[in-house]
């Protein structure tokens, strides 16, 4: 038996529950990996509150890293032992059944735990800074929630190809924590103002592209501190949707460009999430990124990681472990 975390009905933190159903089998494509950690993610969160519809009951989870214990019939590539991470949903479970073209191994220098952070967040910044914006050096960016999980591999990403980066977090100490990973300019988003410090920053001019994961408190703002004909990417929704935008907010703004992107036009294939991720495992062992777990909770303690997720009083990665 396996032990997973089921929402039967949408709400708050308490409609996740640890239920046992029996071990996977795989399928003709798919193996069955038993977790070691399984990262958590705000989409998470959009799932169990219905913001993001999915058919229930459902088992929350798009990331995790393990083992392998068990082949289905025309996998290739993939053995019972193998150290691998994968993207797939249902990841909240001590086993889970996944498709093989969104495995990958991993390399002996990637701790198992670190691995299962790496597949949405590490993803969301590659694509994020090589295909929504190719980022180059003297490039000007904006980094919202700074200090969390994919802000975190933004700055440093980031700032590793040249760009100056400028980072807002929720907090003073989650400002020193975006400094220290490489951001020019650091601010705190509770502040009133930041918009005009954050120009104030560029020398008037405006930064190239935002990427603002944190949504309707911060959207009006975040197209504030763009240069004309600049890149709003609006990819989260931490604080809820945006909704109402009129296309003249980003003509008397100077002509700006507004993107949502999501990973399943950018990771959706077997090619882009292999071409992506191995980007993101080199720049881990080539020290571009510099990821942490700061939190942990076991399996059965979901519900805690959630409040704390919701209640922004995490940084860097967080992890379930079985």
């Amino acid at each position: 038996m396996s032990r997973v975390v089921v929402v039967h009905e949408t709400g708050g933190p308490e409609v996740l529950r640890l239920e046992e159903r029996p071990t996977p089998t795989p399928r003709a494509g798919e193996v069955v990996v038993r977790n070691e950690a399984v990262g958590l993610n705000f989409i998470d969160v959009y799932q169990r509150t219905g913001l993001y519809k999915m058919p229930l009951p459902m088992t929350p989870g798009g990331e995790g890293a393990g083992v392998v214990i068990a082949v289905g019939a025309g996998v290739t590539g993939l053995s019972e032992g193998d150290r691998v991470l994968y993207a797939g949903d249902g990841a909240y479970a001590d086993e889970v059944a996944v498709n093989a073209a969104r495995v990958t191994a991993l390399p002996r220098s990637v701790p198992t735990d670190l691995a299962a952070t790496l597949v949405t967040k590490g993803t969301t910044a590659q694509y994020l800074l090589f295909d929504t914006w190719a980022v180059k050096p003297g490039d000007t960016i904006l980094v919202h929630a700074a200090s969390g999980g994919t802000g975190t591999l933004l700055v440093q990403w980031g700032a590793a190809l040249g760009a100056t980066v400028i980072a807002l977090a929720g907090s003073d100490d989650k400002v020193a924590r975006a400094r220290a990973n490489g951001a020019a300019h650091a601010f705190n988003s509770r502040e009133e103002g930041w918009p005009a410090r954050v120009r104030e920053a560029t020398g008037g001019r405006g930064v190239d592209v935002v990427y603002d994961g944190v949504g309707q408190a911060t959207f009006e703002g975040s197209l504030d501190t763009l240069r004309p004909r600049g890149l709003m990417v609006s990819f989260g929704n931490a604080s809820g949707p945006v909704t109402g935008v009129a296309l003249s907010m980003l003509q008397s703004r100077g002509s700006l460009y507004l993107t949502r992107p999501t990973g399943g036009s950018y990771v959706g294939s077997r090619e882009l999430f292999q071409r992506s991720i191995g980007a993101v495992l080199e720049a881990l062992e080539t020290g571009k990124i510099r990821p942490t777990i700061d939190q942990r909770f076991g399996l059965a303690d979901v519900q805690q990681a959630h409040r704390a997720l919701e209640a922004r009083q995490t940084t860097g990665a967080t992890v379930l472990t079985p």
